[in-house]
């Protein structure tokens, strides 16, 4: 596909969230499908959940036109995007009255599952694995990335500024090395559709995606980040969600090491101290901006020069200092306590 389409794939999914989220805004206010505020909320006033049916509206049918416009293939992401809608649907679900862990974890499982089959037939991780081995890690991995998706977003801003990060980065990749180049287009779309909702979602937010955004966007994203690696760009895969992936592994492996309950709404990330400090969920999505490009152009590098150990050490260190920054806020809001 021409990259003027692609562009106007792009601006069209911006334009269609935007109008999209302000008719949604008076549906779920008329509705009542209100976030309370309560002590694991960074919050303080109800504000209107669901957000995410535009964008994911959006993302589908922008998936399902860039599927039919590809001359090659066009089967797997035209699954993929049913599939990543399915999951959005049962997810506006639990947004409405609350749905067992189990029941949520086991829907996941059969879409990874199916969504696995789909993926291009070349290895995930580079041939290291066996190839049932590969699918079974990947599908483990996009698992967990599912999850990170919906525990990351828990400001104002903060997936906006992740998701146009990441599907700007996998599109820039896809085009710019020819390794991939059908997953631009969806990739496009999922960064116009957010930010068409960003200019209701900044801070301080007006409606916030809800699970059926984050987990429908998390699959998705999932996806093209996989099959970005199946065409050799596993680094760039890694570099562009990096900070999500650190963050929420690093929160889930001290929960775990705590003996808390992992799968319960908490207010122990990184982010969410910087919040709680700053008093400026603005000024942390900006830090996570700025931070993921550096990961953006790390990836870019990775993916050009085939330099991929410099790319990783030179987003980990980025990374890294984030995540100090933020865990130092942290130690000097406990010491001024």
């Amino acid at each position: 596909m021409h990259w003027l389409a692609i562009i106007a794939l792009a601006v069209a999914a911006c334009l269609a969230v935007y109008f999209g989220t302000r008719a949604l805004l008076a549906i779920l206010h008329r509705r009542q499908v209100l976030d309370h505020p309560n002590h694991r909320s960074s919050h303080d006033r109800p504000v209107p959940r669901g957000g995410g049916i535009a964008v994911m509206a959006v993302a589908v049918v922008g998936c399902w036109l860039a599927a039919l416009m590809d001359p090659g293939d066009s089967r797997p992401l035209l699954i993929i995007a049913l599939l990543a809608g399915a999951l959005a649907g049962f997810s506006f679900i639990d947004d409405l009255r609350g749905l067992p862990a189990a029941a949520r974890l086991i829907l996941q499982v059969l879409a990874i599952a199916m969504g696995c089959s789909l993926l291009p037939d070349a290895p995930v991780f580079q041939g290291l694995l066996p190839p049932w081995a590969d699918r079974l890690a990947a599908g483990v991995c996009w698992l967990w990335f599912v999850n990170l998706y919906n525990f990351m977003d828990g400001i104002d801003g903060i997936s906006v500024v992740e998701t146009a990060s990441i599907g700007l980065g996998i599109a820039a990749v896809a085009l710019l090395t020819g390794a991939a180049p059908e997953l631009a287009p969806p990739a496009a779309v999922i960064t116009g559709a957010i930010i068409g909702f960003a200019f209701w979602n900044w801070p301080p937010a007006r409606i916030f995606l809800g699970d059926v955004g984050s987990v429908g966007l998390g699959y998705l994203l999932g996806w093209l980040l996989l099959a970005l690696a199946t065409r050799g760009q596993w680094a760039a895969a890694l570099l562009l969600p990096l900070y999500y992936l650190s963050d929420a592994s690093w929160t889930l492996i001290r929960r775990l090491i705590r003996g808390e309950k992992v799968w319960r709404a908490h207010r122990s990330h990184f982010y969410q101290y910087a919040a709680r400090r700053f008093g400026s969920h603005a000024k942390v999505s900006r830090s996570v901006l700025y931070c993921n490009a550096a990961l953006l152009i790390a990836a870019l590098a990775a993916a050009l020069t085939g330099r991929a150990a410099a790319a990783l050490l030179t987003g980990g260190v980025a990374v890294g200092i984030l995540l100090w920054y933020f865990a130092k806020v942290n130690g000097k809001t406990q010491h001024d306590g």
